[in-house]
């Protein structure tokens, strides 16, 4: 086959190049050249769309049948399921993303062996051979399914192909960016394969009306490698977060056209594949030990309460500069606490190294973490504990002031759920004698701060 000839396109100027050069002359920007095929005709765009184009044929919404567009498939997963907005949308394409290792390929290798129960499942892989998914599927009990259909290639015209033929209810790639169409010479991974690839295959399934999950890379910082388009081009971007050496897994939906975002599903690695966290609250707490620097959190994972356990380690730096270091916390928002600490209580910490560790490796997004992080840091600096059966929850402002955070009842219900008897809270949400409410950071600290 003759392969197309390309040219470079710079996407702030629209200068165009032979091959790629990392600054563009024109503008003098960097890395901004975009591969891109030439249009074979000498007319220009306009021209071209001025004598192509033809009439849409349109239809009113009250004419559109909805029967179809309402159909999904389930996950054997309930959590997940609610990530998605109620399962897979058929017609829908789910871009599922997360670092290697963390379990990407195990689940879908589960949900596909699931749904293949009673529908046909094609699970295309560009990174594995049939031997090495076929040894996943027996470690996961996948290998019975005789609607399980598994096909090794890279060539993302085959894979389109495969969908528009309508034999399949579910496609999964694993993974995007080893797909490759034949008119560009470009190696797989780069942005004009992944940009072109993918809409190749969305295509084919809107056509066909088959779900597809592709699978997607990361960088090292953490974002979904190739270009942000991708992104856009997908109807759901799932995120598979965690630590892949032990831990919860979390997956949570960043991007969701057909439900919400504020779900998430928290799993646990095992031999035989992943399972669902039941009570995952529980499982935090339960090697916890009542010592100066732990503190209980009530913080939500999307819309679910859960409580963690906040552990601060506070010790004299011997250097001239201490070191603050946060696993599971932003690192920015532990130094602001840090101010705030020294300037609106007595605490002296600028000669002091603190630590702060998420037990479980959670990554913590919740400004309601804020109250816990403080007391955490003030009871290891002063050698006090909080007394038993207290949770903590509240964001912090820069006056030392506690603000009010959302779902206060569903925090409160969980800690009652797990046994704890006081929720040190802001007081704007102390609306039974269960919640302490506290209105600045200093209170917090005097009373409830135990030797």
């Amino acid at each position: 086959m003759v392969k197309t000839r390309t040219q470079f396109v710079c996407q702030n100027c629209g200068a165009t190049y032979p091959k790629w050069v990392g600054k563009c002359d024109n503008c003098g920007e960097w890395n901004t050249l975009v591969e891109q095929v030439p249009t074979s005709s000498g007319k220009s765009v306009v021209a071209r769309g001025e004598s192509s184009g033809k009439v849409l044929s349109v239809q009113t919404m009250r004419s559109i049948s909805s029967k179809d567009s309402i159909k999904r498939l389930a996950t054997g997963f309930k959590d997940l399921d609610d990530v998605l907005g109620g399962g897979i949308l058929l017609g829908g394409v789910v871009l599922l993303a997360g670092q290697p290792g963390i379990g990407k390929s195990t689940l879908l290798l589960q949900v596909s062996a699931y749904i293949a129960k009673t529908e046909a499942v094609l699970y295309a892989s560009g990174e594995e051979s049939a031997g090495q998914v076929k040894l996943r599927a027996q470690r996961l009990g996948a290998e019975t399914s005789e609607q399980l259909s598994f096909a090794s290639s890279t060539s993302a015209d085959d894979i389109a192909a495969t969908i528009r033929s309508g034999g399949y209810k579910l496609v999964v790639i694993d993974s995007i960016q080893t797909l490759a169409l034949d008119e560009i010479t470009s190696a797989p991974g780069t942005v004009s394969q992944i940009t072109n690839s993918s809409n190749v295959i969305i295509r084919a399934a809107k056509q066909s009306g088959a779900a597809v999950i592709l699978v997607g890379h990361v960088t090292k910082e953490g974002s979904i490698a190739g270009p942000k388009v991708l992104e856009h081009l997908v109807d759901v971007v799932l995120q598979f977060e965690g630590d892949r050496y032990g831990g919860f897994k979390i997956v949570r939906a960043v991007k969701n056209r057909f439900g919400s975002t504020s779900e998430a599903a928290i799993f646990e690695m095992y031999q035989e594949g992943l399972r669902l966290v039941e009570n995952p609250s529980a499982a935090l707490l339960a090697e916890r030990q009542n010592s100066d620097g732990s503190v209980v959190l009530a913080t939500l994972e999307g819309t679910r309460p859960l409580l963690v356990e906040i552990q601060a380690l506070v010790n004299p730096t011997s250097f001239g500069y201490p070191k603050r270091t946060a696993s599971g916390f932003d690192l920015n928002r532990l130094n602001l606490l840090i101010a705030v600490l020294e300037r609106r209580t007595k605490l002296n910490l600028s000669d002091k190294d603190i630590y702060i560790n998420v037990v479980g490796g959670l990554k913590l997004n919740d400004q309601a973490a804020d109250l816990a992080i403080c007391m955490a840091i003030a009871s290891a600096a002063a050698g006090r504990r909080i007394d038993d059966g207290v949770v903590v929850f509240g964001e912090v402002g820069l006056g030392g002031e506690i603000r009010s955070v959302l779902s206060a009842d569903r925090r409160v219900a969980e800690a009652k759920k797990l046994g704890f008897t006081v929720a040190i809270a802001p007081k704007s949400v102390a609306k039974n004698t269960f919640i302490k409410g506290v209105s600045d950071l200093r209170t917090a600290l005097i009373d409830y701060l135990q030797k």
